[in-house]
C-alpha cells in the first residue's frame, strides 16, 4: 500500500485524510478520469472511520476536485488534488450568499440597460466573448476568462457609470463566485447556453426578456456545492 495512505495519528481526521489522498493521487499517477479507492479500503488502510473519509470526499467535491457516482465510486475531475484550505472555504460560504444577491441586483438591470442602450460595437464585444468562452470550453477549460469577457462587455453596454462602480467594488467577490460556479460538473456549458440567451436578448433590444435571462442566469451560478456542504468541527 502507499505511503501516502499509512495509518493516521491525530485529531481532525478529516483534513489529514485531505492531505493523504492528495499524497496518494501524485504518487499512484491519477489523473482526471481515474477512480479513488473505495471509502471503506480507504479507511482501512488509514485506520480511520469511513465517516472520515466520506467528510474528506466531501469536502473534495465541494472544490471540484472529485465527482462521486451514485453507487458508482468517486472520480477525478482533476489531474491533481490541490485542496484549498477548509477555513478558506468555510469563510467563502459565509460570504457567498451576499455577493450572489448583489450580482442579481446590479447585473439584472445592467442587462436591461444594455438592450436599451449598448451600441453595434459593444455587442459585437459581448459576441466575441461568447466566442471565446465556447473556445475555452471546446478546448476543456472552464470558459473563466470568456465569462469574465462576457460580463465586463454587458456591465460596458449599459452605459451606468455609478453601477460600473458598483461592479468594480466588488470585482475580487464576483470572481470568487464566478469560479465556484464554472467548476461545477456540466456548469460552463449550461452557463454559456444563458450568456448566449442573454446577447440575443439585448441584440433584439428586448430589455425585459434581458434582464429575465441574466436573473436566470445569476440564480444558477447560485447553485453551487459550496452552499449545501455543512463544515464539521
Amino acid at each position: 500500500m502507499s505511503e501516502a495512505l499509512r495509518p493516521m495519528v491525530k485529531s481532525r481526521l478529516y483534513e489529514q485524510v485531505l492531505e493523504r489522498l492528495r499524497a496518494y493521487v501524485g504518487e499512484a499517477g491519477l489523473s482526471a478520469g481515474d477512480k479513488l479507492p473505495a471509502e471503506r479500503d480507504l479507511a482501512a488502510s488509514l485506520g480511520v472511520s469511513r465517516a472520515s473519509v466520506k467528510q474528506a470526499i466531501v469536502v473534495l467535491e465541494v472544490q471540484g476536485l472529485v465527482e462521486a457516482r451514485h453507487g458508482g465510486g468517486t472520480y477525478l475531475v482533476r489531474d491533481t488534488l490541490d485542496v484549498e484550505p477548509v477555513e478558506q472555504l468555510v469563510e467563502r460560504r459565509k460570504r457567498l450568499p451576499e455577493v450572489l444577491e448583489a450580482r442579481e441586483a446590479l447585473e439584472t438591470k445592467l442587462a436591461e440597460l444594455a438592450a436599451e442602450r449598448r451600441t453595434d460595437a459593444e455587442l459585437e464585444d459581448i459576441r466575441r466573448a461568447l466566442v471565446l468562452m465556447e473556445a475555452e470550453i471546446a478546448e476543456g477549460g472552464f470558459g473563466v476568462e470568456g465569462d469574465r469577457r462576457f460580463h465586463a462587455a454587458v456591465t460596458a453596454a449599459a452605459h451606468s457609470s455609478l453601477l460600473a462602480d458598483f461592479m468594480k467594488t466588488i470585482a475580487g467577490q464576483i470572481t470568487e463566485s464566478r469560479n465556484e460556479s464554472l467548476r461545477q460538473p456540466g456548469r460552463p456549458s449550461r452557463s454559456l447556453a444563458q450568456h448566449t440567451a442573454i446577447y440575443e436578448a439585448i441584440a433584439a433590444g428586448d430589455a425585459r426578456k434581458a434582464a429575465s435571462a441574466m436573473r436566470k442566469h445569476v440564480r444558477t451560478v447560485a447553485k453551487v456545492r459550496l452552499l449545501t456542504w455543512v463544515p464539521e468541527d
